[in-house]
């Protein structure tokens, strides 16, 4: 399989603080990837690192062939992510949103995307109210929205179902599971192990900055364990499982 995604030694250091450690990972075409690690364990820097949103210290990273560091632009204008805090535009609503990104990214078919998301996301008229009006949850389903609107062959999304309710949260495991289906890749974090066991093909597991270890959802459960036990394992005893 074709690596989508290559980190190399990544490393990101404030002051006297490690965030980010010496990863070094790859993720393959068509994954469904989980990057796991409770809070403050390096998630977020590691996808900000790889969408270009801010410098490495040391280390590489390519995605989609291109080196990060020297075409940030570049990279973000082929992925979608999803930051880890729903930040949409406060004085503009869903409709005028989606339309600006369609805009940017000149999506052809924007309109008929726009109204595909609006009703599998059932925001019903919470379209055109503004977005500092809306629920952590309906700009949620923005960004979510934003992040796929273009159809990205690879989406870097953080923590993206924290703010979903079950109902919701189901809808939006269907939609990931079957996308990869189609060839494309996710490249999701989280720390709630049962959704990474649920839909993840492959993970990492980032503590303290480091990368703990690598491999497949299945070879774990294959060995008449919970992802949750593994992970706690390896946290508990700093690599071994």
């Amino acid at each position: 399989m074709t690596a989508i995604l290559d980190a190399r030694n990544l490393t990101k250091v404030y002051g006297d603080t490690t965030a980010l450690g010496g990863v070094t990972l790859s993720v393959e075409q068509g994954a469904l990837f989980g990057l796991l690690g409770p809070n403050g364990s390096g998630k977020t820097t590691m996808i900000k690192l790889l969408t270009g949103q801010i410098r490495p210290s040391s280390g590489t990273a390519t995605v989609l062939g291109r080196d990060v560091a020297s075409d940030p632009v570049g990279v973000r204008s082929l992925v979608g992510i999803i930051p880890e805090q729903e930040t949409p535009p406060s004085f503009l609503t869903p409709e005028e949103y989606l339309r600006l990104v369609g805009s940017i990214r000149r999506i052809p078919d924007v309109e008929e995307g726009m109204a595909w998301w609006f009703d599998y996301l059932e925001f019903g008229d919470k379209r055109h109210v503004l977005c500092k009006d809306l629920s952590r949850g309906t700009r949620q389903k923005l960004m979510f929205a934003q992040a796929f609107l273009h159809r990205p062959v690879l989406a870097l999304i953080d923590e993206p179902l924290i703010n979903f309710d079950p109902i919701m949260q189901e809808r939006v495991k269907e939609f990931l599971a079957g996308y990869v289906k189609e060839g494309n890749t996710i490249f999701l974090s989280t720390h709630i192990l049962e959704i990474a066991e649920e839909i993840c093909s492959d993970f990492a597991v980032l503590h303290r900055g480091e990368l703990l270890s690598t491999g497949k959802v299945a070879g774990v459960i294959g060995e008449g364990r919970h992802l949750g036990d593994y992970f706690l394992s390896l946290v508990r005893t700093g690599g071994h499982a």
